[in-house]
């Protein structure tokens, strides 16, 4: 028995070593096998520039599998598509740098598969508002530029603001796997995390985001999505005008008018050793700054703006440009919107991300409290122009502006929306998550390209079809040949032993 013991030793060691070398072949040869790809891009068509982004997913996982992952990206030359108004062709030239990168990053067969869309936000929303026929021929001209390149043209649209939230919101929580994750089970599950709300400021505009269970009172800011089996109901308010570049537009003209537009203004926002010249035009033709339009000026004259770095002037003026007198309902944020109280972790992104990464750039403090922020805000609000630009000197174009942004986004985000010690904690400023750029032109492609299911996923093996086939075919074919083996060992040592007895 012991020599059989002896024999079965290195006959288990062979079968082990034989399904290793099996596996680890197996599985360097699924690891090593390129994955057909599949192509998607959006134009992010915003109110101060357009941004091509290019997503790529493997081909036999496109139908609802979190795979979806940014390929490349291209920022047009030029502002948004919006300021070429009134100059025929000239909004589908400044596309054309980025769709000639589009087609060098994309191979060639895939060209004709690879879905394209443009979507366009608050800057051609206001010019929609005014001017409808200048928005249409400006989307038009686009759509006649992207169509004479080899992919497949899905349309150009202007998204609302509510379009612009949710899709907002849906990126950021994909991108968290906060809807599905691919565990080491070898399948796609819900990883029962609560979702993120979104936050997003853009130059024309800013959206609130998130799921709650509060009652929404005002339908118009109630949206439900079904994903992966799960509803979710969403608060999503878009604030027209109150983007970034917008806002310290209207900010300007707000101070112009309290000081009875002279030909020279003292801006409390900017710093002291600071000044500008502006046309009057560039301030009072936007729809933003209607209000705040003399009866009669001419356009063509100019305003030169002093700046003399007064953080209490500052605030006081940036919050006479909100309104938070009156709300029809419970409660509101500003500007009579209602909104439910914020609950949960955030993602703050574009303009906010920027912001913020500012302020901690110049004053070393990481802003993650409410009184943070506000310190932060004042220090930066009490710097010269020639101290900033010894902290930040490849921002010298921006500047200027760093103060009102700061006491603006201090405003809208405490005042306005309402974080407090507590809530303002659990927002997380981002530029991009998992090197995705963090927005909305994620979510729109794929909500339009049906890449989020309604339903939940089947189990998903890791392996394909194929190579398990090939494994259990093969892992069967082995295990009978060592039992073939074992057996014939077994007999053949029974035989020695038997040649033994009859010797003896």
């Amino acid at each position: 028995m012991a020599q059989r013991s002896a024999h079965l030793v290195p006959i288990a060691l062979l079968v082990f070593g034989l399904a290793g070398i099996l596996l680890l072949t197996i599985s360097t040869e699924n690891v090593q096998e390129e994955p057909e790809l599949r192509y998607g891009i959006v134009l992010d068509a915003g109110s101060s520039h357009t941004s091509l982004y290019i997503y790529k997913w493997p081909a036999n996982k496109q139908n609802g599998t979190a795979v979806v992952t940014q390929h490349s990206k291209c920022h047009a030359e030029g502002e948004g598509i919006a300021s070429y108004a009134g100059q025929p062709g000239a909004a589908g030239q400044s596309l054309e740098a980025c769709l000639d990168h589009a087609v060098k990053s994309i191979a060639k067969d895939k060209h004709q598969l690879t879905p394209v869309y443009l979507g366009a936000t608050a800057g051609m929303r206001l010019l929609h508002l005014s001017s409808p026929e200048l928005s249409t021929q400006i989307l038009k001209e686009v759509g006649q530029k992207i169509q004479s390149y080899p992919f497949d043209y899905r349309g150009a649209a202007i998204l609302s603001g509510k379009e612009e939230g949710a899709y907002g919101w849906v990126t950021v929580n994909y991108l968290s796997e906060n809807f599905i994750k691919y565990g080491f089970e070898g399948h796609w599950f819900s990883p029962s995390r609560p979702t993120v709300g979104a936050l997003d400021l853009g130059g024309a505009s800013t959206q609130i985001t998130f799921a709650t269970q509060e009652k929404i009172e005002n339908k118009d800011d109630l949206m439900k999505l079904r994903l992966y089996g799960h509803e979710y109901t969403l608060y999503t308010h878009s604030f027209l005008c109150y983007g970034k570049d917008q806002f310290l537009m209207t900010l300007l003209a707000h101070i112009m008018k309290s000081q009875g537009y002279p030909q020279s203004v003292t801006h409390p926002c900017y710093p002291a050793d600071h000044s500008r010249t502006v046309k009057l035009s560039s301030i009072l033709d936007s729809p933003c700054t209607v209000k705040y339009k003399p009866s009669s000026y001419d356009p063509h004259a100019s305003v030169t703006v002093h700046g003399s770095g007064h953080y209490e002037y500052c605030l006081g003026n940036v919050s006479e440009v909100f309104s938070f007198n009156s709300c029809p309902f419970s409660q509101c944020s500003f500007d009579k919107v209602f909104q439910p109280n914020v609950t949960g972790g955030f993602m703050a992104f574009s303009a906010f991300f920027y912001v913020h990464s500012f302020l901690q750039q110049v004053t070393g403090i990481t802003a993650s409290s409410p009184s943070e922020l506000q310190d932060v805000t004042k220090k930066v609000c009490s710097m010269s122009f020639t101290q900033m630009m010894l902290l930040a000197p490849e921002q010298k174009s921006r500047l200027h502006y760093y103060c009102a942004a700061s006491v603006f986004l201090n405003t809208l985000m405490l005042r306005g929306y309402g974080f407090n010690d507590t809530t303002f904690p659990h927002i997380s400023f981002q530029k991009k998550v998992a090197d995705t750029m963090v927005g909305w032109a994620l979510g729109y492609m794929l909500s339009l390209s049906n890449l989020l299911p309604a339903e939940q996923l089947e189990l998903r093996k890791a392996l394909t079809p194929g190579v398990w086939g090939s494994l259990i075919f093969l892992f069967v074919m082995l295990l009978a040949a060592v039992l073939s083996f074992c057996l014939f060992r077994v007999y053949n040592g029974q035989n020695k032993e038997r040649g033994s007895e009859s010797t003896i």
